[in-house]
């Protein structure tokens, strides 16, 4: 592979964890995709890509072809292009190919009419029932609960000196709250994460464990949606800021033509790409500033000065730097088009990498370096077009209130592991770590 300039840390190398390689390139310098090594730091080989092959067909570790899309102008054209289908039935690949698409078991559920799957006129009709959920006012509204779960979540493991902040932190602060949006009660909330948890560790392998843990969540989301019918009809009332699939079934029950399979889709995913992406950008996060003390002293400064416009940007630029979303979701061409001078065949796969385009020079200065303070950042960390994410306004606060929180009971927060040592979860779409093992001193508090 061609040398490429990064400001990666030193020791940022290591195993990786995603099974699978690309097909041989041609270029006998071009770089290998999806193995071990490329998964604990792809951007380099994005880079790569970016110079010499922007919109690049490759075979997936699936055995599924799909062309990659690598450079920020064309990312961002792709994402609102609407010859860009988003459901999988316009892949054009053999039936058996099909299931290797989308997210393991959700066909088998009857799981597939949610935002990531269709086009409009029915994805404009679901994304405005469901957008009324996150309104900047009840997101506002939300900030207090999200700010109990966070810190009894530190409450737990700060007596101890040390915690793997994957598994007690990231990973069941988005699951709580987004478990409370929904309106799954109190009691069942940690079969949710059982669940949840399930998916995560079976991503990039078996993919019958997630298939296993969709059916689970599939048949609990229509026990809940038939009970609050009922309670709904019970009470005859309407009540503001109640919880998202009552407003769902209102919604079906006032004309809006929701079916009740819909509503267990719309449910579903909004669990399932409202966790991982929360759990991935809090982790991600965290790891990049625990390795650039630098940036992270310029965040501990502005909290302690109460600058939360800092505290925003830098998010955002976390987001960027190494996002939780390294490739954006399937997309497959309804026609024949072009792309940066490449002709992609009608119902063929189109996989746009934001994980290389928020490190493209072309739109951002000094891409590989981390800058909390970075202005002009119109990162595609989220999306663009008519499919940016519909959470993005809940994924914030969760991001913010974790890293300002974990900033300030833990000012001595630091890594307990060789960064060599460190795995990354598997998966084509999603980037985060296994764990994150830290430690602290008592007397740093």
């Amino acid at each position: 592979m061609l040398p490429v300039t990064s400001d990666r840390p030193e020791g940022a190398t290591g195993r990786g964890y995603r099974r699978g390689v690309s097909e041989q390139p041609r270029d006998s310098s071009a770089p290998t995709l999806f193995t071990w090594e490329f998964a604990t730091d792809p951007y380099p080989a994005y880079a790569w890509l970016r110079e010499h092959a922007p919109v690049h067909r490759t075979t997936l570790p699936s055995g599924v072809d799909a062309w990659l899309v690598t450079r920020y102008a064309d990312a961002r054209k792709a994402l609102a292009d609407p010859r860009l289908s988003k459901n999988p039935q316009r892949h054009s690949a053999a039936a058996h190919a099909k299931g290797k698409v989308g997210i393991p078991g959700e066909q088998r559920a009857d799981l597939m009419t949610h935002l990531l799957n269709i086009d409009p006129p029915d994805h404009t009709r679901l994304r405005r029932l469901v957008s009324k959920a996150f309104t900047p006012r009840r997101v506002a509204a939300f900030t207090p609960r999200v700010q109990t779960l966070t810190d009894q979540l530190i409450d737990a493991f700060e007596e101890r000196g040390e915690a793997d902040l994957i598994h007690e932190f990231a990973f069941p602060l988005p699951i709580y709250a987004i478990c409370d949006l929904l309106g799954v009660p109190r009691e069942d909330q940690d079969d949710f994460r059982d669940w949840a948890g399930a998916m995560i560790r079976h991503g990039g392998g078996p993919r019958g464990g997630v298939a296993r843990a969709v059916k689970r969540i599939r048949a609990y989301l229509g026990g809940l949606i038939h009970r609050k019918r009922l309670e709904l009809v019970e009470r005859r009332e309407e009540e503001d800021g109640e919880d998202l699939i009552s407003g769902l079934i209102r919604a079906s029950d006032h004309g809006e033509h929701l079916t009740e399979n819909e509503a267990a889709a719309m449910a579903f995913i909004l669990l399932f790409a409202g966790f991982e992406t929360t759990v991935n950008l809090i982790g991600n996060g965290v790891y990049a500033l625990l390795r650039h003390p630098e940036q992270r002293a310029v965040m501990q400064r502005a909290l302690e000065e109460g600058d939360e416009r800092l505290l925003a940007a830098g998010v955002e630029e976390l987001l960027r730097y190494d996002g939780p979303v390294e490739i954006a979701t399937w997309r497959f061409a309804t026609e024949p088009l072009t792309l940066a001078g490449q002709r992609i065949a009608e119902g063929e796969p189109v996989l746009v990498v934001l994980a290389a385009a928020d490190r493209d020079p072309e739109r951002f200065a000094e891409p590989d370096l981390l800058d909390l303070t970075r202005r002009d950042n119109q990162h595609l960390g989220y999306g663009h077009g008519i499919h940016y994410c519909l959470g993005a306004p809940l994924a914030r606060l969760e991001a913010q209130t974790a890293i300002a929180t974990l900033l300030r009971r833990l000012p001595g927060l630091r890594l307990a592991a060789d960064p060599e040592d460190l795995r990354w979860r598997g998966g084509l779409i999603m980037r985060g770590l296994r764990t994150l093992p830290v430690t602290w001193n008592s007397a740093d508090r």
